[in-house]
């Protein structure tokens, strides 16, 4: 006769059900949106779903608690991009995600400086030159010199009329798109205190396009994952794709060096 006060084996737990927002994910792709601890390095070409484990990633770490919105900093190239990562993220987390930070490299750089912007010799509404802009006032400064650009180089010309187009931005209170970063540099070289304040903020930092970035997006990228580590850069090692047009391919190649002990995923299988 059994004993009564025996007691009967447990049934197993059930095994823990995955996200919905990993179904479809290969195996690489799932290495990439798991491994959110230290720094990160996906190699994906194009069709490798780069997008996805990005977005995916992202919402994992919201999803995880790891992070707040305003705690994630994610770099892309166009506002195109910008917009349909925080739609995507949206869908994948089942709700509107607010105060986070997702934009271009021009965007947050102009969110940074509009918040301390006296630091470098601005007022919070100064103006951001585009392309356009930028070529009516080198006209009027070539004008002024009487410098013919036809006959001359640009970077001649640039070397004539450098210092005086600086001191007309600053006159104007105007910032031109390639000195968003560098300006940013040089708050956080003036002001380490607020460098500080945003390497704090930041736990995770996520960029894509890596092979895209310059020499100021790199530093800028560098110093604001330094306290946390946790940064993850999804590129294209393929040199003979991205060198010819000027791109700083060799930011992917010292990654292991800026970063040491980083993870690197390797996206392979193409799905287009």
């Amino acid at each position: 006769m059994s004993d009564p006060f025996e007691l009967e084996d447990a049934p197993a737990p059930a095994p823990a059900r995955n996200p919905s927002y990993f179904d479809g994910l290969n195996d690489s792709q799932r290495e990439a949106v798991e491994a959110v601890e230290g720094p990160v390095l996906v190699l994906a070409g194009a069709g490798t779903g780069k997008t996805r484990v990005l977005t995916t990633r992202l919402a994992h770490i919201l999803m995880q608690n790891r992070a707040g919105p305003g705690e994630v900093l994610a770099v892309t190239f166009t506002n195109k991009a910008a917009r349909e990562m925080k739609e995507r993220v949206s869908r994948l987390v089942g709700r509107p995600v607010e105060g986070w930070w997702v934009g271009t490299f021009h965007a947050i750089g102009a969110r940074l400086l509009r918040a301390h912007a006296e630091a470098v010799g601005l007022s919070p509404q100064f103006t951001i030159l585009d392309a356009d802009d930028q070529v009516r006032l080198i006209k009027q400064l070539t004008d002024i010199h009487e410098i013919d650009s036809k006959r001359l180089p640009p970077r001649a010309i640039s070397g004539i009329i450098q210092q005086e187009y600086q001191a007309r931005l600053s006159t104007l209170n105007a910032a031109d798109f390639g000195d968003l970063l560098l300006l940013c540099l040089e708050l956080f070289r003036k002001r380490p205190e607020i460098l500080k304040e945003y390497q704090h903020r930041f736990r995770y930092v996520m960029v894509d396009e890596y092979q895209d970035t310059n020499v100021s997006q790199y530093l800028w990228l560098r110093l604001l994952a330094q306290e946390h580590r946790n940064i993850c850069c999804v590129g294209d090692d393929d040199q003979s794709i991205y060198s010819w047009r000027g791109a700083e391919v060799g930011n992917i190649l010292r990654f292991e060096e800026d970063f040491p002990g980083a993870r690197v995923v390797r996206l392979e299988r193409n799905y287009r």
